[in-house]
């Protein structure tokens, strides 16, 4: 009777399903083998290194009695099989002499493209202790290295197959095989040869243009087509593809996996050490590479006969679910723990995360440096300094990464009690309704039952130290704060958890975010903070040059994304959305893997604001929050060229925010991109005018000093909007000065070609003009001084007198250019101060403490905050028009056309984004300068005052009674939303189509900011009243 394979509870005549007789691929036969055998002994013969009368026997049991494939007798050479003969015949001696009965068959051979290893092996054993036994876990460290050596850097170019094969016999030199007994192992590796190298996007799809030309020859035809769907699923998906086929009459089971080239590493060898966790051992193994980026892994499992063995159906199962673990996690520390059998996959890859969140948020500051706090005044920028590099220290010192994870170690059986702590909250059984419970729902039934005191008693009473206490506890408060996680979704790509951020200690962080998420991938972490509901902000790329960097980057990771989603809040005053900011450091040996780490970070947190709707591949999760979230990316430091991939993924997942869910996006997916259209360099000139209207200046007569050149965002358009008199760019190429004004037609085609001040035509320079490079040395200036090393003074420029200007606009540099150590060089240089007025168009090119220097000394300073917030209202008003239309609409009036035809509507709604940056801008320069002026208060000071009132007003109004007066909310609304959606929607429409909470937020930060540019950052009782009444 002929079996059929099958997926488990499909019908095998409805086409996924082959018989029994098709083994997946072509046996390999060698038709020389027997010719080659009496040529193999006679070279032996020859070689004098065997007695010639045991050539025979020895050739006869290697070929026939070791149940090598025929592949290996196909691929090597008669020398080559001889010398491994030789070198059985040494072990065989070797063992007798040892009293042996197992061989330590270990027999290798590598060239550039393919490599060959037959090793002993046990089945079902990753490793195993005792000096009798070590050989044994060679296999282990032999598919560790396949990994390393092959299957982790393989990429289309250069990519490498795997076949593995065990052998049916065993190893042994006198007892017959048992069920223990260790067998032969054989791997081979062969460099890819494909048919197209390059596929076009119509042979990308198709499994015979893409493949391999071995496995074409080798693959049935039942093989190809479950590849060819497999394949297909993994282009369409982020994530592994994971199937697997039962064999009827027989055992068997057949996993077959598929996922993205480069995504994962170590993926192969963690694979084996999953099943051999569940009592199965391969028979064969496959791994195939496709030159569309794809590969494809093919496990043939079988039970270890054992009575205490869980049986293969359901074992089978918990390794498909902890596949996906594995591929997001496969190099874990706490490994050791998993291939021993002390902890499960699942509490591993829990303690890996725990020792991660530890490693951020321990609680080490302790209460000596609370009393300081006390003591000292934060306002003083001394006291604030002593107190930060303090706690920089504590950090650093107290707890490393390393001491956490030697504490960790020592305590397998905490780790297991404190993962069920996690797993009674967040686990799911999915196959409850039909089936008997999941291996790790039961497994978790065994496990002592704590409460949370219980726990933290235990903790105290296993620990021997208060700083083993404190590791353990930051578990507990892990714990304790997951509000939704992706951990037991089926299919993931990396681990993310939506977190309460309330553990997170006032004294440090003492504006508590609204939202907290941690990332954990296989090539790096990330964080994401957002301080409202309704929140935007760019994402980061974190690069190490070396790992003394990347230690720097780790230690100050989460309190930058606090930071920096600190600022972002602020900056967002005039904006529905408040602050927010997501970081992604990628690990120290992963640099260059900036997209798939973005990719990874971006699709773990959709798991988590997508419902999932599919049981086996998107599950419904534990959802402590109550209510659906989303999140609003924009670009940041290395990852501006992937908002147009985030938002189709998000699009292709089914979430209904996808054309809303990125900024800085393509014009034909309908971003509208602040460099071409000048968004924050139209907010920045705003300050410069209100200057020059302020005091009386004309913009022809001010002479300028210029950070950023014309090839960058900011600098292009600065030299683009301004009439005055450029006396000086610096740029990343380096220096060009010309006290006369630097010719504006020149600058003007540098600008608009995006070209740097290398391309300037110095003809075009006076006679006391220069340009300087940054790789020129010892070059001669129009005064006589002489530059001995150009990179030196292009980064020292702003603080030379040959700079000295009426307005000095940094767009762009290095954060803190001017700090304390320097400020003084621009209050004075010998001819009074460097600069009379500065407008930050760059961020944080000064620190606040030389701002508040400059401001003593009478220089006007507007900050960055203030100045270049153009950028954040334009992608705001972007993030509107994407909520407010739908799929049609939005492809018709926000989407530039393939042709570049651009919708009326787009260059229409583009003038008026132009119209209410400027208008924004002047709004709050006249209530910086008039709040300035009645106060004396520096205006680096006020900025920040103003942005807190207005973000305060905006979150109170958001819970007042004013938001049900609907008569009242109408109004606002009316005068809040642009009027071209207005126009083209209708209040009505836009209420229904954007979400209310998006609304709110546009009610409380239209008022807020109106009723703050008009009073001040300190309105008295009755002002607010008074504003209402005037205005409402």
């Amino acid at each position: 009777m002929t079996g059929l394979l099958a997926p488990p509870g499909t019908n095998p005549s409805s086409g996924k399903s082959h018989t029994t007789a098709d083994f997946g691929y072509n046996a390999n036969v060698f038709a020389g083998k027997e010719e080659q055998t009496v040529q193999v002994q006679e070279y032996l013969e020859k070689s004098g290194f065997l007695p010639k009368e045991l050539v025979k026997n020895e050739v006869s049991w290697f070929y026939g009695n070791l149940g090598i494939d025929d592949y290996y007798f196909a691929l090597e050479s008669v020398e080559t099989i001889a010398n491994h003969i030789i070198a059985l015949y040494g072990a065989k001696i070797l063992a007798f002499t040892k009293n042996e009965n197992v061989l330590d068959i270990n027999l290798e051979k590598e060239s550039e493209d393919s490599s060959v290893y037959i090793h002993s092996s046990q089945p079902g054993v990753s490793k195993l202790k005792g000096p009798q036994e070590r050989h044994l876990t060679r296999p282990l460290l032999l598919s560790s290295r396949i990994d390393e050596k092959y299957l982790d850097a393989s990429a289309t170019t250069d990519a490498y197959r795997v076949e593995s094969y065990r052998s049916n016999t065993a190893t042994t030199t006198k007892v017959p095989i048992d069920k223990t007994s260790s067998q032969l192992r054989c791997y081979f590796v062969a460099k890819c040869q494909f048919s197209s190298p390059h596929p076009t996007p119509e042979q990308e799809t198709d499994i015979n243009e893409v493949a391999d030309q071995t496995f074409l020859k080798k693959a049935t035809e039942h093989t190809r087509s479950i590849y060819q769907e497999v394949m297909c699923n993994v282009l369409k998906r982020t994530g592994p593809v994971i199937e697997m086929y039962e064999v009827e009459g027989t055992r068997e089971r057949r996993l077959i996996i598929g996922y993205r080239q480069r995504s994962t590493q170590g993926f192969f060898s963690a694979m084996s050490d999953l099943y051999h966790y569940y009592g199965l051992y391969s028979s064969r193994k496959y791994v195939e590479q496709f030159s569309n980026g794809v590969t494809i892994m093919g496990l043939y499992l079988n039970p270890i006969p054992s009575a205490k063995a869980i049986p293969i159906e359901h074992s089978i199962y918990q390794v498909m679910k902890e596949t996906s673990l594995l591929y997001c996690l496969p190099r874990n520390p706490l490994q050791e723990f998993f291939m021993t059998n002390q902890l499960s996959v699942q509490e591993t890859v829990y303690g890996y995360v725990g020792w991660i969140f530890s490693q951020h948020f321990l609680n080490r500051l302790g209460k000596e440096y609370l009393s300081l706090s006390d003591i000292l005044d934060a306002s003083n920028p001394l006291h604030e300094e002593v107190l930060a590099n303090m706690k920089k220290r504590l950090r650093q010192d107290t707890f490393t990464r390393e001491y956490i994870l030697d504490i960790v170690k020592q305590y397998p059986d905490l780790i297991k009690l404190l993962y069920a702590n996690f797993a009674k909250v967040h686990y799911v059984n999915q196959r409850e309704a039909s089936l008997q419970p999941t291996i790790s729902y039961q497994r978790l039934s065994t496990v002592e039952d704590l409460s949370e005191e219980q726990l933290l008693k235990k903790i105290k009473t296993v620990t021997s130290n208060s700083h083993e206490q404190l590791v353990f506890e930051a578990f507990m408060t892990f714990n304790k704060h997951v509000l939704k996680t992706n951990f037991y979704q089926t299919t993931k790509v990396a681990l993310s958890f939506r977190m309460d951020p309330s553990f997170l200690p006032a004294i440090e962080y003492p504006n508590t975010p609204y939202g907290l998420f941690l990332v954990v991938g296989s090539e790096f972490r990330g964080f994401h903070i957002r301080f409202s509901d309704v929140a935007r902000g760019g994402i980061r790329m974190i690069r190490s040059r070396n790992r003394e960097a990347y230690s720097i980057n780790l230690r100050t990771l989460f309190d930058e994304n606090y930071n920096l989603a600190g600022t972002q809040h602020r900056k967002n005053k005039d904006i529905p959305e408040g602050g927010s900011k997501g970081t992604i450091l990628l690990d120290v040996d992963q640099q260059d893997k900036p997209v798939v780490a973005f990719e990874k970070y971006v699709d773990s947190m959709l798991d988590l604001l997508i419902d999932g709707e599919t049981v086996g591949i998107k599950d419904k999760l534990v959802d402590l929050t109550g209510k659906p979230e989303i999140l609003f990316f924009g670009p940041d430091e290395g990852t501006a060229d992937y908002m147009d991939w985030a938002s189709q993924h998000a699009r292709r997942r089914g979430a209904s925010f996808w054309k809303a869910f990125t900024t800085g996006k393509s014009p034909s997916l309908g971003g509208i991109p602040h460099d071409k259209y000048a968004m924050t360099t139209r907010s920045v000139h705003q300050y410069v005018l209100g200057i020059y209207r302020e005091l009386g200046l004309k913009e022809e007569e001010v002479t300028k000093f210029q950070t950023g050149g014309p090839d960058g965002d900011l600098g292009s358009n600065e030299i683009k909007i301004s009439t005055d008199k450029t006396i000086a760019v610096v740029d990343g190429s380096g220096v060009l000065y010309d006290s006369a004004g630097i010719n504006r037609d020149e600058l003007g085609r540098l600008a608009n070609s995006r070209l740097m001040i290398s391309n300037f035509d110095t003809s075009k320079l006076s006679s006391d003009g220069f340009r300087v490079l940054v790789d020129e040395n010892n070059v001669s200036l129009p005064d006589g001084s002489v530059v001995e090393n150009g990179l030196s003074f292009r980064n020292s420029f702003h603080t030379n007198t040959l700079a000295q200007a009426t307005l000095f606009v940094p767009n762009g540099g290095r954060p803190e250019s001017v700090g304390l150590d320097n400020v003084q060089s621009l209050i004075d240089c010998g001819n009074g101060p460097l600069f009379k007025y500065i407008v930050e168009g760059a961020n944080l090119f000064f620190t606040q403490e030389a701002r508040l220097r400059l401001e003593k000394a009478g220089i006007v300073v507007i900050k960055d905050a203030s100045a270049n917030k153009g950028g954040v209202t334009s992608s705001s008003l972007e993030v509107l028009a994407a909520l407010a239309f739908n799929d049609a609409e939005f492809e018709e009036h926000m989407c530039i056309k393939k042709d570049g035809t651009v919708p009326e509507f787009y260059q229409a709604y583009v003038k008026e984004v132009q119209s209410i940056i400027e208008g924004n801008a002047n709004l709050e320069f006249k209530a910086l300068w008039a709040e300035h002026k009645k106060t004396a208060i520096p205006i680096s000071i006020l900025s920040d005052e103003l942005s807190t009132a207005i973000v305060q007003l905006n979150e109170q109004l958001q819970t007042t009674g004013l938001w049900e007066n609907v008569a009242l909310r109408k109004t606002v609304l009316e005068r809040a939303f642009p009027k071209l959606l207005l126009e083209k929607l209708g209040i009505e429409t836009l209420l229904e189509r954007v979400p209310e909470n998006y609304v709110k937020a546009i009610f409380g930060a239209t008022l807020a900011s109106q009723f703050v540019y008009k009073y001040g950052p300190h309105p008295d009782n009755f002002a607010f009243f008074d504003f209402m009444r005037l205005n409402y």
